[in-house]
């Protein structure tokens, strides 16, 4: 549907509209024609009068906007809506339906102009409507009234689609992203999207000698890669559209095949481009160490059988230690490191002596007491996840009342990344002791194995088979704490298990061995409100 307007200004803040002209086309054949003048409560300016000939008297019998737009509405419907210069156009139409209380126009544009600066502009000394009318012999002749122009819009969109096919546009979606692409140096790799599908999967950005450079997922693969070619100036996609000369595919049959097998493949290829996922091999743990007399946290690379407690892995020692300054803000588990024994050995710590820590070494604390500290630490890790968060609310807010600002926000950073390592956790853990699994969401189907996705697929298709690795066997204790997940699971564990959050209302389960709950009250936020 093409459309044109003439206003009495430039602006659709505080100018209006004073004629309507719109033409429907469908396969080169016009279907019909709308076309009005309109009052628009207003004296038109006499440079307006000038350009268009439309006149106050021409306007004074004329119905108002809010009579014409629901014939409007109507007429437009649910077609692609194009224009020279549509923003124009549409800003009008759109200010129009928000003053009469109406919902705004969600259709798809298509504007002639930029097509026109993108596939002609060098032809031409300009772009306006009249220019290539005259230029390209258009069958209509613009006048400035707007359905001569519209009928001229619409020959020209037509001239234009003879064009494009040069340039790989197969579709709508492409059409509509050509203008973006039409200054990136390397738009001559567009060629190289031709033969991607517009279906969900993943796509591999490879260089001269097939290494993988980037790894994405995407519902529409074509529209997405040809993304990359629009006006996007970033560095990195500028670097990768220079390096890259060949794109691979893979296609999925739903966006969470499509979600597992991105993070498959990051963790296979290690992509340079690419920055989650990537460093999963040097994640960090934070371990309890219950092998040892007096237990102390650390942070380790290394899971082993020792019978300490695991948390993580974390996407950084940083962070990791950040959470250990959490726990040890809000318990007084040992700080210092040096091996615990029997009797006291050499001089106190700086935590023993201020009392923040029970430490051996202070030669006050028992291997009873010290007891009783693990045991609550541990709880607080696993199942009551207040018995270490409480403590820091409370001083957060004892910080804050003394006026004590910045050390407050410090350890509310703290007992945010606490709460965030415990959240991830319990989503590690939920899909785990799950054991094997078989949904369907609407016409599609999922099979997980201890929190791996192991199949996938529409219902009545052959299954997409995905090798998913175990995480714990089914006979897994159910409420005890697991095993840290390894590096390369973890990172599927928490997509599977935020995937099923998001679908939780629409999941139908047809099987589950274990147990798929979540059996522990919803933990505190302490991120800061976004302003």
């Amino acid at each position: 549907m093409v459309i044109d307007l003439e206003t009495t200004g430039g602006s659709a803040n505080d100018c209006y509209i004073t004629e309507i002209g719109a033409v429907k086309l469908q396969g080169g054949e016009c279907l019909g024609t709308y076309q009005t003048l309109v009052d628009p409560g207003c004296a038109i300016p006499p440079q307006i009068t000038i350009i268009t000939g439309i006149t106050q008297s021409m306007v004074m019998r004329a119905p108002r906007i809010e009579t014409v737009l629901p014939s409007l509405i109507d007429f437009i419907g649910d077609a692609v809506v194009v224009g020279h210069n549509v923003r124009f156009d549409v800003s009008f139409v759109n200010a129009a339906l928000v003053r009469d209380q109406r919902p705004r126009l969600a259709n798809v544009t298509v504007d002639t102009l930029s097509l026109a600066r993108r596939l002609i502009g060098p032809e031409v000394p300009n772009c306006k409507l009249g220019t290539l009318a005259d230029r390209l012999r258009l069958c209509h002749r613009p006048s400035h009234r707007a359905l001569d122009d519209a009928l001229a819009t619409g020959d020209l969109l037509h001239v234009l689609l003879e064009r494009v096919g040069a340039l790989g546009v197969t579709g709508l979606d492409d059409l509509v992203a050509l203008p973006k692409m039409a200054g990136n140096a390397q738009a001559q790799k567009l060629r190289l999207t031709d033969k991607l599908p517009r279906a969900p999967g993943v796509y591999l950005f490879k260089g001269r000698n097939g290494e993988v450079l980037y790894v994405g997922k995407a519902s529409n693969l074509r529209s997405r890669v040809r993304s990359y070619f629009s006006t996007d100036q970033r560095r990195k996609v500028a670097q990768l559209l220079r390096e890259f000369h060949h794109i691979d595919h893979r296609v999925c049959r739903n966006g969470l095949e499509a979600a597992v097998l991105e993070i498959r493949l990051i963790h296979e290829h290690l992509p340079r481009f690419n920055s989650q996922g990537t460093r999963s091999a040097a994640y960090p743990y934070i371990k309890l160490t219950l092998g040892e007399r007096f237990p102390r946290l650390s942070v380790v690379r290394q899971v082993r059988d020792d019978g300490g407690l695991y948390l993580g892995p974390v996407s950084s020692a940083k962070r990791a230690r950040r959470v250990i300054e959490a726990i040890e803000t809000a318990i007084p588990v040992r700080r210092c490191t040096k091996p615990s024994t029997k009797t006291c050995k050499g001089s106190t710590c700086t935590s023993a002596q201020l009392g923040v820590a029970a430490c051996p070494c202070s030669g006050f604390t028992s291997e009873d007491d010290y007891r009783h500290v693990v045991e609550d630490l541990v709880e607080g890790l696993t199942v009551r996840p207040g018995t270490l968060l409480a403590p820091l609310e409370q001083r957060i807010g004892e910080l804050a009342a003394e006026e004590r600002y910045e050390e407050a926000a410090d350890v509310r950073d703290r007992a945010e990344a606490l709460s965030a390592i415990l959240q991830r956790q319990r989503h590690f853990d939920r899909v785990r002791r799950a054991g094997h699994v078989r949904l369907r969401v609407g016409n599609a189907w999922a099979e997980f194995d201890d929190g791996l996705l192991s199949a996938c697929g529409a219902i009545g298709d052959t299954p997409s088979l995905l090798a998913g690795g175990k995480g714990v066997p089914e006979d897994s204790n159910v409420h005890g704490p697991l095993a840290a997940p390894s590096r390369s699971q973890a990172d599927e564990l928490l997509c599977i298990a935020q995937w099923l959050d998001k679908n939780a209302s629409r999941v139908e389960l047809d099987a589950v061995t274990g147990v798929l709950a979540e059996p522990l009250p919803r933990l505190r936020s302490f991120a800061p409100a976004k302003p």
